[in-house]
């Protein structure tokens, strides 16, 4: 079940040079106006931001980002040119990032590989070799390990089947096999629930679930929490929330983000500015309805300046 109420649209009687030229005049000469900038490019949806940034190379020959990165910075810089990249180009960046360097940061790659769909990482992987000339699944493969890594391998090479439909016999039949992998015995085979919740549908894995409950009692999710640990359980717990609710995960990732000593402001960035012409509406909606406080509320307090105004604009109206 796909939420979608997103908070950009794009505007209408779209001139791509017209906002070429005032995204131009707000870089040029002293000063650069921060607020010409925001106005147009959280207003525009990604394909029209892609036509601008087509615009400004063939009008003044330069690149539209370079030209942003030189003029903006801080995190403010980090939505504008998440905002400017198409979207699976800008989750490459973010997965590539994250596996770099020394250690991996594995709720990123839960965040990114776990909640989206088929289609939507078939583009990723498609985006990822082609940028950094490198299978997205083996540069996984050396980053990450055991179970963890099986399962986001199976979603990475595209084992979902969203084709088939749903049979309600059959997710009797893969209930039954989750709860004796796991619950009805002593350890769990992990295998298995890789197998169930990386192949199935989200629509089928509906069924599974509800059928789950049927057989034990307990919700997948439960089990998941009981009998799993580790980047696993986050991984699986993220798939069986988003297959219930992904707006409602996305609340929860925004609000874990804000909590605590420090912001953890890519999260924020990510997350906003890439479900925006998705479901932000709906998040914005769970969130309020999670925390008894209002997304932008909360997000005013945690960040300042242009960086502020950027993410709220992007909220949409209140």
């Amino acid at each position: 079940m796909v939420f979608r109420e997103p908070t950009v649209f794009g505007v209408q009687n779209f001139n791509a040079a017209e906002d070429a030229a005032a995204l131009r005049a707000a870089m040029k000469g002293f000063g650069t106006d921060e607020q010409a900038i925001i106005e147009i490019l959280t207003t525009r949806s990604n394909e029209q931001r892609q036509a601008i940034s087509q615009a400004f190379t063939h009008e003044y020959g330069r690149d539209i980002i370079e030209d942003l990165k030189s003029e903006l910075g801080g995190h403010f810089e980090d939505v504008i040119v998440a905002l400017m990249m198409p979207p699976e180009e800008y989750l490459c960046k973010e997965l590539h990032k994250c596996m770099d360097g020394l250690g991996t940061d594995e709720a990123t790659l839960v965040e990114i590989l776990c909640t989206r769909t088929k289609q939507e990482i078939a583009a990723i992987v498609e985006a990822y070799e082609r940028m950094y000339d490198r299978p997205l699944a083996e540069h996984m493969c050396s980053e990450t390990s055991g179970d963890f890594r099986r399962l986001l391998t199976l979603i990475v090479t595209g084992a979902r089947d969203e084709e088939a439909g749903v049979n309600v016999a059959k997710a009797r039949v893969d209930a039954q096999a989750l709860f004796d992998a796991g619950e009805a015995k002593w350890g769990t085979d992990e295998e298995v629930f890789n197998r169930i919740m990386a192949h199935e549908s989200f629509a089928q894995l509906r069924l599974i679930f509800e059928e789950y409950k049927g057989i034990s009692g307990r919700t997948v999710e439960q089990a998941i929490k009981a009998e799993i640990d580790g980047e696993l359980k986050d991984g699986l717990s993220a798939i069986v929330e988003c297959v219930q609710n992904a707006p409602a995960w996305f609340a929860q990732r925004l609000r874990d983000a804000m909590q605590g000593a420090g912001t953890e402001d890519m999260t924020l960035v990510r997350i906003i500015t890439t479900r925006s012409e998705i479901d932000l509406g709906r998040i914005k909606a769970e969130y309020e309805n999670l925390f008894n406080k209002t997304l932008e509320s909360d997000l005013k307090g945690e960040t300042s300046g242009d960086y502020k105004r950027a993410l709220v604009a992007l909220l949409g109206p209140a």
